[in-house]
């Protein structure tokens, strides 16, 4: 997904209740546009350029330009180059998809809602499209909705993002309250991209909340191990090695911590010995 710009460098906090619109926008999202948009060729058996109606090709440049504006965080102008996709193309799905991810982002949930619907019923079985719906449906409280959406979209065989579902799935069952679950949920997310640091920090959390350390320890050192560590996964992993009473492990992080990151909420937290806050 393009979004993802220098994989996952752009994710400053990684717990659920602190993930801004934008963080959860840009890990979340699918795919603004799909490169399946010309018509097939019954008799040669394959598409060429000439098979896309001049319609849909005005519509495509459109929303190519829309979707690098989205990226660019220039909202207005991108929701203008889809307005004026949605003019060249009416039954343009993709146009519909990422008019849903603009209002999303815009906070207008409504809007964002029907743009989805319109995008379902021209491609219903698209499962970028059933994802972002399920992740609409999420930010709405609407769980129960949103689980259904999600594991329709990852029924699909031909669907090669489902870690990114899986990991929205977790993150909504979280929310909901559905610990289990969502541990389940993120293990298998991790199955299918370990590196993943957003999978990897929640799936640590949840195994120490049900104090199964040893395992919550993996993950978690696996993460601060790596180039994604921040002040949010430190922080965890010295809860992690305190409760496992590992005292060495749990001042180096706490070094760590100071050292790269003197003015965050974190280290105010371990100076003051607010471990359960």
């Amino acid at each position: 997904m393009a979004g993802l710009v220098g994989r996952w460098q752009h994710f400053g906090r990684w717990t659920l209740t602190a993930c801004s619109a934008v963080v959860c926008m840009v890990a979340l999202q699918g795919c603004a546009t799909n490169s399946a948009s010309a018509v097939s060729d019954a008799d040669a058996g394959f598409v060429t350029p000439s098979d896309e109606p001049e319609t849909r090709r005005r519509a495509r440049i459109r929303l190519e330009l829309a979707s690098n504006y989205f990226e660019m965080g220039q909202t207005a102008v991108a929701l203008d180059e889809v307005k004026q996709a949605l003019v060249a193309d009416p039954t343009y799905a993709d146009a519909f998809n990422l008019r849903g991810l603009i209002f999303m982002r815009l906070n207008d949930l409504p809007q964002a809602e029907d743009s989805f619907r319109r995008a379902m019923a021209l491609r219903g079985s698209d499962s970028n499209l059933l994802h972002n719906y399920g992740w609409l449906l999420c930010q709405q409280q609407k769980f129960a909705d949103a689980d259904q959406y999600f594991g329709r979209a990852i029924a699909n065989p031909a669907y090669t993002a489902r870690g990114k579902t899986l990991m929205a799935r977790g993150l909504c069952q979280s929310s909901a309250g559905q610990f289990a679950e969502a541990e389940q949920s993120f293990l298998k997310a991790y199955e299918m991209d370990a590196a993943n640091p957003v999978v990897g920090y929640h799936l640590a959390s949840l195994l120490l909340r049900r104090s199964d350390l040893t395992r919550s320890q993996f993950y978690i050192r696996r993460l601060n191990n790596s180039e994604f560590a921040n002040s949010e996964s430190l922080w965890l992993g010295i809860k992690v090695e305190r409760a496992l009473g590992d005292s060495v492990a749990m001042r180096q992080l706490a070094g760590q911590l100071r050292k790269r990151f003197p003015d965050s909420r974190e280290l105010g937290a371990y100076e003051r010995g607010a471990f359960n806050e």
